[in-house]
Protein backbone atom coordinates (compact mmCIF):
# COMPACT_ATOMS: atom_id res chain seq x y z
CA UNK A 1 0.00 0.00 0.00
CA UNK A 2 1.18 3.56 -1.12
CA UNK A 3 1.88 6.00 0.79
CA UNK A 4 -0.65 9.13 1.36
CA UNK A 5 1.07 12.12 -0.30
CA UNK A 6 -0.20 15.23 0.91
CA UNK A 7 0.09 18.83 -0.57
CA UNK A 8 -0.66 22.21 0.69
CA UNK A 9 -1.89 24.26 -2.06
CA UNK A 10 -0.86 28.25 -1.79
CA UNK A 11 -4.16 30.49 -1.12
CA UNK A 12 -2.27 33.24 -2.61
CA UNK A 13 -1.70 31.20 -6.34
CA UNK A 14 -3.10 27.87 -5.93
CA UNK A 15 0.36 26.44 -6.56
CA UNK A 16 1.94 23.96 -4.50
CA UNK A 17 3.81 25.01 -2.15
CA UNK A 18 4.63 22.58 0.71
CA UNK A 19 4.24 18.43 0.29
CA UNK A 20 4.84 15.50 3.11
CA UNK A 21 4.43 12.16 2.93
CA UNK A 22 1.86 10.58 5.55
CA UNK A 23 1.55 7.75 7.67
CA UNK A 24 1.31 4.23 7.65
CA UNK A 25 -1.52 1.78 9.14
CA UNK A 26 1.26 0.24 10.91
CA UNK A 27 2.99 3.47 11.91
CA UNK A 28 -0.52 4.40 13.50
CA UNK A 29 -0.47 1.46 15.61
CA UNK A 30 3.23 2.19 17.12
CA UNK A 31 2.06 6.13 17.65
CA UNK A 32 -0.08 5.52 20.82
CA UNK A 33 1.95 2.78 22.10
CA UNK A 34 5.33 4.85 22.17
CA UNK A 35 3.42 7.27 23.47
CA UNK A 36 2.34 5.51 26.23
CA UNK A 37 5.90 4.13 26.92
CA UNK A 38 6.95 7.57 26.53
CA UNK A 39 4.29 8.91 29.07
CA UNK A 40 5.00 6.52 32.01
CA UNK A 41 8.93 7.19 32.26
CA UNK A 42 8.42 10.99 31.62
CA UNK A 43 5.66 11.61 33.91
CA UNK A 44 7.63 9.81 36.69
CA UNK A 45 11.13 10.80 36.17
CA UNK A 46 10.65 14.73 36.08
CA UNK A 47 9.77 17.05 38.19
CA UNK A 48 6.72 20.02 37.60
CA UNK A 49 9.75 22.67 37.70
CA UNK A 50 11.90 21.07 35.18
CA UNK A 51 8.97 20.61 32.84
CA UNK A 52 8.46 24.44 32.85
CA UNK A 53 11.52 25.42 32.83
CA UNK A 54 11.75 22.96 29.34
CA UNK A 55 9.05 24.67 28.51
CA UNK A 56 10.55 27.93 28.50
CA UNK A 57 13.41 26.88 26.86
CA UNK A 58 11.46 25.60 24.02
CA UNK A 59 9.42 29.14 23.94
CA UNK A 60 12.68 30.55 23.83
CA UNK A 61 13.68 28.55 20.67
CA UNK A 62 10.44 29.45 18.58
CA UNK A 63 10.70 33.06 19.60
CA UNK A 64 14.11 33.52 17.97
CA UNK A 65 12.21 31.50 15.21
CA UNK A 66 9.50 34.40 14.72
CA UNK A 67 10.18 35.81 11.35
CA UNK A 68 10.36 32.59 9.41
CA UNK A 69 7.45 31.14 10.99
CA UNK A 70 5.34 34.23 10.58
CA UNK A 71 6.53 33.92 6.41
CA UNK A 72 5.39 29.96 6.17
CA UNK A 73 2.24 31.06 8.11
CA UNK A 74 1.55 33.62 5.24
CA UNK A 75 2.61 31.52 2.61
CA UNK A 76 0.83 28.50 3.63
CA UNK A 77 -2.10 29.66 4.94
CA UNK A 78 -2.63 33.46 3.30
CA UNK A 79 -2.61 35.38 6.57
CA UNK A 80 -0.84 38.56 5.67
CA UNK A 81 2.50 39.20 6.82
CA UNK A 82 1.72 42.17 8.31
CA UNK A 83 0.47 40.30 11.44
CA UNK A 84 1.74 37.02 11.01
CA UNK A 85 4.69 38.15 13.29
CA UNK A 86 2.36 40.05 15.59
CA UNK A 87 0.25 36.56 15.48
CA UNK A 88 3.55 34.33 16.66
CA UNK A 89 4.05 37.07 19.13
CA UNK A 90 1.13 36.79 21.05
CA UNK A 91 1.09 32.75 20.70
CA UNK A 92 4.58 32.41 22.68
CA UNK A 93 2.81 35.37 25.22
CA UNK A 94 0.34 33.03 25.83
CA UNK A 95 2.18 29.90 26.02
CA UNK A 96 4.42 31.31 28.91
CA UNK A 97 1.44 32.56 30.78
CA UNK A 98 -0.14 29.36 31.43
CA UNK A 99 3.30 27.82 32.06
CA UNK A 100 3.63 30.69 34.76
CA UNK A 101 0.18 29.57 36.11
CA UNK A 102 0.71 26.05 36.33
CA UNK A 103 2.17 26.35 39.31
CA UNK A 104 -1.26 27.38 41.37
CA UNK A 105 -3.19 25.31 39.26
CA UNK A 106 -1.68 21.73 39.49
CA UNK A 107 -1.13 22.00 43.38
CA UNK A 108 -2.89 19.69 46.25
CA UNK A 109 -6.12 20.70 47.00
CA UNK A 110 -7.19 20.13 50.58
CA UNK A 111 -10.67 20.11 52.72
CA UNK A 112 -12.74 23.21 53.09
CA UNK A 113 -11.00 24.43 56.40
CA UNK A 114 -12.98 23.63 59.08
CA UNK A 115 -13.80 20.04 58.35
CA UNK A 116 -11.05 18.38 59.46
CA UNK A 117 -10.75 15.18 61.51
CA UNK A 118 -8.28 14.34 64.21
CA UNK A 119 -6.81 11.41 62.97
CA UNK A 120 -7.16 11.84 58.95
CA UNK A 121 -5.96 13.49 56.18
CA UNK A 122 -8.50 13.85 53.18
CA UNK A 123 -6.87 15.91 50.02
CA UNK A 124 -7.06 15.75 46.54
CA UNK A 125 -4.40 15.41 43.73
CA UNK A 126 -4.81 15.54 39.62
CA UNK A 127 -3.02 13.18 37.77
CA UNK A 128 -2.15 12.99 34.40
CA UNK A 129 -4.94 12.11 32.16
CA UNK A 130 -2.55 10.12 30.25
CA UNK A 131 -1.88 10.47 25.98
CA UNK A 132 -3.37 13.10 24.19
CA UNK A 133 -4.48 13.16 20.50
CA UNK A 134 -4.48 16.69 19.43
CA UNK A 135 -5.84 17.63 16.38
CA UNK A 136 -5.27 21.35 15.28
CA UNK A 137 -6.96 23.87 13.34
CA UNK A 138 -5.28 25.75 10.23
CA UNK A 139 -7.04 28.96 9.90
CA UNK A 140 -5.00 30.67 12.91
CA UNK A 141 -1.45 30.41 13.87
CA UNK A 142 -1.50 26.68 15.15
CA UNK A 143 1.39 27.35 17.82
CA UNK A 144 -1.22 28.70 20.33
CA UNK A 145 -2.98 25.10 20.43
CA UNK A 146 -0.26 23.24 21.36
CA UNK A 147 0.91 25.39 23.84
CA UNK A 148 -2.76 25.02 25.55
CA UNK A 149 -2.88 21.20 24.94
CA UNK A 150 0.70 20.27 25.48
CA UNK A 151 3.53 20.80 28.27
CA UNK A 152 2.93 24.40 28.68
CA UNK A 153 -0.45 24.03 29.54
CA UNK A 154 -0.22 21.42 31.27
CA UNK A 155 3.75 20.63 32.29
CA UNK A 156 2.94 17.33 34.55
CA UNK A 157 -0.08 15.94 32.88
CA UNK A 158 0.04 14.41 29.73
CA UNK A 159 2.17 13.25 26.75
CA UNK A 160 0.80 13.66 23.38
CA UNK A 161 0.89 13.33 19.67
CA UNK A 162 -0.13 15.53 17.19
CA UNK A 163 -2.04 15.39 13.60
CA UNK A 164 -1.20 18.40 11.53
CA UNK A 165 -3.77 20.01 8.77
CA UNK A 166 -2.54 20.38 5.31
CA UNK A 167 -2.66 24.14 5.64
CA UNK A 168 0.28 24.61 7.56
CA UNK A 169 2.64 21.77 8.00
CA UNK A 170 5.60 22.88 9.06
CA UNK A 171 4.85 24.60 11.77
CA UNK A 172 3.99 21.51 13.78
CA UNK A 173 7.40 20.62 12.86
CA UNK A 174 8.83 23.61 13.77
CA UNK A 175 7.28 23.40 17.40
CA UNK A 176 8.37 19.40 17.66
CA UNK A 177 11.82 20.73 16.71
CA UNK A 178 12.36 23.42 19.59
CA UNK A 179 10.94 20.98 21.90
CA UNK A 180 13.75 18.55 21.22
CA UNK A 181 16.42 21.17 21.01
CA UNK A 182 15.04 21.78 24.55
CA UNK A 183 15.97 18.76 25.81
CA UNK A 184 12.12 17.09 25.20
CA UNK A 185 12.57 13.13 25.31
CA UNK A 186 11.80 10.71 22.32
CA UNK A 187 8.11 9.67 21.83
CA UNK A 188 7.08 12.55 24.71
CA UNK A 189 6.02 14.85 21.80
CA UNK A 190 5.33 13.10 18.45
CA UNK A 191 3.83 14.17 15.36
CA UNK A 192 2.06 13.26 12.15
CA UNK A 193 0.84 14.27 9.02
CA UNK A 194 -2.20 13.04 7.81
CA UNK A 195 -5.15 14.10 5.32
CA UNK A 196 -7.36 11.38 5.59
CA UNK A 197 -10.03 11.08 8.43
CA UNK A 198 -10.02 7.13 7.88
CA UNK A 199 -6.35 6.88 9.43
CA UNK A 200 -7.12 9.34 12.08
CA UNK A 201 -10.09 7.51 13.14
CA UNK A 202 -7.27 4.65 14.04
CA UNK A 203 -5.92 6.95 16.83
CA UNK A 204 -9.52 8.11 18.32
CA UNK A 205 -10.67 4.87 18.79
CA UNK A 206 -7.54 3.57 20.14
CA UNK A 207 -7.49 2.29 23.65
CA UNK A 208 -4.44 3.76 24.09
CA UNK A 209 -5.21 7.51 23.51
CA UNK A 210 -6.62 8.64 26.97
CA UNK A 211 -8.15 12.29 25.46
CA UNK A 212 -8.83 13.52 22.18
CA UNK A 213 -8.53 17.09 21.48
CA UNK A 214 -10.25 18.64 17.97
CA UNK A 215 -10.38 22.31 16.93
CA UNK A 216 -12.03 22.98 13.75
CA UNK A 217 -15.79 22.66 12.48
CA UNK A 218 -19.11 21.62 13.34
CA UNK A 219 -18.91 18.95 11.07
CA UNK A 220 -15.24 17.26 11.68
CA UNK A 221 -16.10 17.96 15.63
CA UNK A 222 -19.26 15.30 15.13
CA UNK A 223 -16.70 13.45 13.13
CA UNK A 224 -14.78 12.98 15.76
CA UNK A 225 -17.51 12.46 18.32
CA UNK A 226 -19.34 9.51 16.29
CA UNK A 227 -15.58 7.52 15.43
CA UNK A 228 -14.81 8.02 19.64
CA UNK A 229 -18.58 6.71 20.40
CA UNK A 230 -17.72 2.93 21.08
CA UNK A 231 -15.20 4.09 23.50
CA UNK A 232 -15.70 5.65 27.50
CA UNK A 233 -13.11 8.51 26.45
CA UNK A 234 -13.38 11.97 26.86
CA UNK A 235 -13.51 14.53 23.82
CA UNK A 236 -12.57 18.34 23.66
CA UNK A 237 -13.83 20.13 20.64
CA UNK A 238 -13.83 23.76 19.63
CA UNK A 239 -16.00 24.15 17.07
CA UNK A 240 -17.72 26.96 14.92
CA UNK A 241 -19.34 30.15 15.67
CA UNK A 242 -21.70 32.52 14.29
CA UNK A 243 -21.13 35.13 16.51
CA UNK A 244 -23.22 38.42 17.05
CA UNK A 245 -22.72 41.79 17.46
CA UNK A 246 -25.26 44.58 18.38
CA UNK A 247 -24.28 48.30 18.26
CA UNK A 248 -26.75 50.34 20.68
CA UNK A 249 -27.78 53.82 20.03
CA UNK A 250 -25.27 55.44 22.11
CA UNK A 251 -21.96 54.87 20.03
CA UNK A 252 -19.88 57.00 18.24
CA UNK A 253 -20.53 55.26 14.74
CA UNK A 254 -17.19 56.18 13.38
CA UNK A 255 -15.37 54.05 16.01
CA UNK A 256 -17.87 51.38 16.27
CA UNK A 257 -17.74 50.60 12.44
CA UNK A 258 -14.07 50.42 12.38
CA UNK A 259 -13.93 48.26 15.22
CA UNK A 260 -17.00 45.82 14.09
CA UNK A 261 -15.26 45.90 10.28
CA UNK A 262 -11.82 44.97 11.83
CA UNK A 263 -13.73 42.16 14.09
CA UNK A 264 -15.48 40.89 10.40
CA UNK A 265 -12.14 40.17 8.03
CA UNK A 266 -9.72 39.80 9.86
CA UNK A 267 -7.72 37.04 8.61
CA UNK A 268 -10.88 37.35 5.85
CA UNK A 269 -12.66 36.72 8.39
CA UNK A 270 -11.34 32.71 8.57
CA UNK A 271 -11.88 32.81 12.44
CA UNK A 272 -13.95 30.84 14.82
CA UNK A 273 -14.86 34.03 16.88
CA UNK A 274 -14.90 36.69 13.83
CA UNK A 275 -18.35 38.96 14.21
CA UNK A 276 -20.20 37.08 11.54
CA UNK A 277 -23.85 38.90 11.74
CA UNK A 278 -24.67 42.46 13.04
CA UNK A 279 -27.41 43.83 14.70
CA UNK A 280 -27.75 48.19 14.93
CA UNK A 281 -29.94 50.07 16.33
CA UNK A 282 -32.82 50.86 14.08
CA UNK A 283 -31.82 55.11 15.41
CA UNK A 284 -28.39 54.58 14.04
CA UNK A 285 -28.55 52.42 11.28
CA UNK A 286 -27.74 54.42 8.32
CA UNK A 287 -25.47 56.37 10.12
CA UNK A 288 -23.34 53.31 10.94
CA UNK A 289 -23.43 51.59 7.43
CA UNK A 290 -22.33 54.76 5.98
CA UNK A 291 -19.33 54.76 8.49
CA UNK A 292 -19.13 50.92 7.76
CA UNK A 293 -18.82 51.52 3.79
CA UNK A 294 -16.21 54.49 4.49
CA UNK A 295 -13.83 52.10 6.22
CA UNK A 296 -14.13 49.12 3.69
CA UNK A 297 -13.30 51.79 1.01
CA UNK A 298 -9.19 52.05 2.63
CA UNK A 299 -8.86 48.15 3.51
CA UNK A 300 -6.59 46.67 1.09
CA UNK A 301 -6.90 43.55 -0.58
CA UNK A 302 -3.70 42.08 -1.85
CA UNK A 303 -0.95 39.88 -1.71
CA UNK A 304 -0.27 38.64 1.71
CA UNK A 305 3.46 39.20 1.27
CA UNK A 306 3.30 42.47 0.88
CA UNK A 307 3.31 44.53 4.20
CA UNK A 308 0.73 46.89 3.38
CA UNK A 309 -1.86 44.12 2.68
CA UNK A 310 -4.71 44.01 4.60
CA UNK A 311 -6.83 41.25 3.52
CA UNK A 312 -5.68 38.33 1.40
CA UNK A 313 -7.08 35.15 0.16
CA UNK A 314 -9.23 32.37 1.64
CA UNK A 315 -7.71 29.25 1.99
CA UNK A 316 -8.96 27.66 -0.89
CA UNK A 317 -11.17 27.37 -4.15
CA UNK A 318 -13.79 25.50 -2.34
CA UNK A 319 -14.20 28.05 0.68
CA UNK A 320 -13.94 31.34 -1.63
CA UNK A 321 -16.72 28.86 -3.60
CA UNK A 322 -18.89 28.45 -0.55
CA UNK A 323 -18.76 31.91 0.63
CA UNK A 324 -19.61 33.47 -2.67
CA UNK A 325 -22.25 31.18 -2.92
CA UNK A 326 -23.75 32.37 0.75
CA UNK A 327 -23.86 35.60 -0.43
CA UNK A 328 -25.30 35.46 -4.14
CA UNK A 329 -28.19 33.05 -2.04
CA UNK A 330 -28.72 36.04 0.58
CA UNK A 331 -28.82 38.93 -2.74
CA UNK A 332 -31.44 36.37 -4.19
CA UNK A 333 -33.56 36.41 -1.32
CA UNK A 334 -33.64 40.19 -1.10
CA UNK A 335 -30.86 41.26 0.85
CA UNK A 336 -28.74 44.24 -0.70
CA UNK A 337 -25.21 43.79 -1.58
CA UNK A 338 -23.66 47.73 -0.47
CA UNK A 339 -19.79 47.25 -0.73
CA UNK A 340 -18.32 50.35 -1.41
CA UNK A 341 -16.10 51.22 -4.49
CA UNK A 342 -12.51 49.99 -3.66
CA UNK A 343 -9.73 49.49 -6.35
CA UNK A 344 -8.32 46.69 -4.56
CA UNK A 345 -11.54 45.00 -4.07
CA UNK A 346 -11.65 44.15 -8.29
CA UNK A 347 -8.09 43.98 -9.06
CA UNK A 348 -7.15 40.94 -6.81
CA UNK A 349 -3.13 39.87 -7.47
CA UNK A 350 -4.27 36.66 -10.49
CA UNK A 351 -4.76 32.75 -9.69
CA UNK A 352 -5.18 33.02 -5.96
CA UNK A 353 -8.49 32.31 -3.44
CA UNK A 354 -9.61 36.29 -3.10
CA UNK A 355 -13.01 37.18 -1.98
CA UNK A 356 -13.45 40.99 -1.41
CA UNK A 357 -15.13 42.17 1.74
CA UNK A 358 -18.81 42.19 1.84
CA UNK A 359 -21.02 44.48 3.20
CA UNK A 360 -24.93 43.44 3.05
CA UNK A 361 -27.46 45.12 4.40
CA UNK A 362 -31.48 44.11 4.08
CA UNK A 363 -30.56 41.01 5.93
CA UNK A 364 -33.13 38.25 7.98
CA UNK A 365 -32.92 34.87 9.55
CA UNK A 366 -34.84 33.16 7.34
CA UNK A 367 -31.18 33.43 5.11
CA UNK A 368 -28.03 30.96 5.35
CA UNK A 369 -25.88 34.16 6.02
CA UNK A 370 -27.42 35.12 9.31
CA UNK A 371 -27.47 31.12 10.27
CA UNK A 372 -25.14 29.03 9.01
CA UNK A 373 -21.37 29.78 9.67
CA UNK A 374 -19.83 32.13 6.85
CA UNK A 375 -15.82 31.39 7.62
CA UNK A 376 -15.20 34.25 5.27
CA UNK A 377 -15.17 38.28 4.94
CA UNK A 378 -18.38 39.15 4.83
CA UNK A 379 -20.49 41.59 6.86
CA UNK A 380 -24.06 40.96 6.81
CA UNK A 381 -25.92 44.09 8.82
CA UNK A 382 -29.60 43.89 10.51
CA UNK A 383 -31.56 46.46 11.89
CA UNK A 384 -33.42 46.13 15.21
CA UNK A 385 -35.81 48.10 17.03
CA UNK A 386 -33.84 47.85 20.84
CA UNK A 387 -31.83 45.59 23.11
CA UNK A 388 -34.58 42.96 23.89
CA UNK A 389 -35.16 42.31 19.64
CA UNK A 390 -31.13 42.20 19.44
CA UNK A 391 -31.02 39.70 22.57
CA UNK A 392 -33.36 37.55 20.98
CA UNK A 393 -31.88 37.83 17.55
CA UNK A 394 -28.18 37.06 18.79
CA UNK A 395 -29.66 33.93 20.90
CA UNK A 396 -31.04 32.89 17.63
CA UNK A 397 -28.73 30.73 16.94
CA UNK A 398 -27.04 26.66 16.84
CA UNK A 399 -24.30 28.06 17.92
CA UNK A 400 -22.80 29.96 20.75
CA UNK A 401 -19.12 30.85 21.07
CA UNK A 402 -18.54 34.98 21.64
CA UNK A 403 -20.88 37.57 21.19
CA UNK A 404 -20.04 41.26 21.41
CA UNK A 405 -22.35 44.28 22.57
CA UNK A 406 -21.19 48.13 21.41
CA UNK A 407 -22.18 50.98 23.60
CA UNK A 408 -20.98 54.01 25.79
CA UNK A 409 -23.13 52.41 28.67
CA UNK A 410 -20.52 49.58 30.05
CA UNK A 411 -23.10 49.18 32.74
CA UNK A 412 -26.05 48.64 30.99
CA UNK A 413 -23.81 46.20 28.20
CA UNK A 414 -22.98 44.51 30.83
CA UNK A 415 -26.24 43.20 31.67
CA UNK A 416 -26.76 42.51 28.04
CA UNK A 417 -23.91 40.39 27.67
CA UNK A 418 -25.43 38.31 30.37
CA UNK A 419 -28.33 37.36 28.51
CA UNK A 420 -26.60 36.38 25.61
CA UNK A 421 -26.24 32.38 25.02
CA UNK A 422 -22.05 32.33 24.10
CA UNK A 423 -19.35 31.21 25.97
CA UNK A 424 -17.16 34.62 25.65
CA UNK A 425 -19.27 38.11 25.67
CA UNK A 426 -17.29 41.38 24.61
CA UNK A 427 -18.10 44.47 25.36
CA UNK A 428 -16.34 47.27 23.15
CA UNK A 429 -14.35 44.14 22.31
CA UNK A 430 -14.27 41.13 19.65
CA UNK A 431 -12.44 38.43 18.51
CA UNK A 432 -9.86 38.20 21.40
CA UNK A 433 -8.97 34.57 23.27
CA UNK A 434 -7.94 36.39 26.54
CA UNK A 435 -5.03 33.54 28.23
CA UNK A 436 -7.03 34.41 31.56
CA UNK A 437 -10.02 33.72 30.94
CA UNK A 438 -11.65 30.69 29.67
CA UNK A 439 -12.15 29.77 26.26
CA UNK A 440 -15.16 27.84 25.75
CA UNK A 441 -18.29 27.30 23.11
CA UNK A 442 -21.69 27.03 23.99
CA UNK A 443 -24.56 24.40 22.24
CA UNK A 444 -22.65 23.78 18.86
CA UNK A 445 -20.00 25.87 19.38
CA UNK A 446 -18.08 22.98 20.98
CA UNK A 447 -17.40 21.32 24.73
CA UNK A 448 -14.55 21.76 27.21
CA UNK A 449 -12.33 24.44 27.96
CA UNK A 450 -9.18 25.53 26.85
CA UNK A 451 -7.28 28.85 28.23
CA UNK A 452 -7.23 30.22 31.64
CA UNK A 453 -6.43 27.87 34.42
CA UNK A 454 -10.17 26.25 34.15
CA UNK A 455 -8.66 25.18 31.10
CA UNK A 456 -6.20 22.57 32.68
CA UNK A 457 -9.26 20.20 33.46
CA UNK A 458 -9.47 18.17 30.62
CA UNK A 459 -6.19 16.93 30.89
CA UNK A 460 -6.31 15.96 34.28
CA UNK A 461 -8.12 12.82 36.52
CA UNK A 462 -8.80 13.99 39.94
CA UNK A 463 -7.64 11.49 42.79
CA UNK A 464 -8.67 11.58 45.88
CA UNK A 465 -6.71 10.51 48.93
CA UNK A 466 -8.50 9.56 52.58
CA UNK A 467 -5.51 8.61 55.03
CA UNK A 468 -6.62 7.37 58.42
CA UNK A 469 -3.53 6.92 60.86
CA UNK A 470 -2.66 4.05 61.81
CA UNK A 471 -3.92 2.59 65.36
CA UNK A 472 -1.92 2.90 68.09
Amino acid sequence: MSLETITTISPATNEPVVTRTGVSSEELRQIPENAQVAFRSFSQSTSLEQRQKLVERALDILEKKQDELAREVTEQMGRPIAYSGVEVATAIKRCRYLTRISTSVLGEEGIVPGEEEKGFRRYIKRSAVGVVLVIFPWNVIPLPHPCQQLDPCNPRRKRSHRQALPQTPTIVEHFASAFAEAGLPQNVLQFFHCGSFTLLETLVRSPLVNHICFTGSEAGGLAVQKAAADRIVNVGLELGGKDPAYVREDVDLAWAAEEVVDGAIFNSGQSCCAIERVYVHEKVYDGFIAEVKKVLSNYRVGEPSDPNTQIGPVVSKQAKQSILAQIEAAVKAGAKNETPANATFENFPPNGNYVKPTLLTGVTHEMAIMKDETFGPVIPVMKVSGDDEAVRLMNDSNFGLTASVWSKDVAAAEKLVDRVEAGTVFVNRSDYPSPDLAWTGWKNSGRGVTLSRFGFEQFVKLKSHHIKDYPK
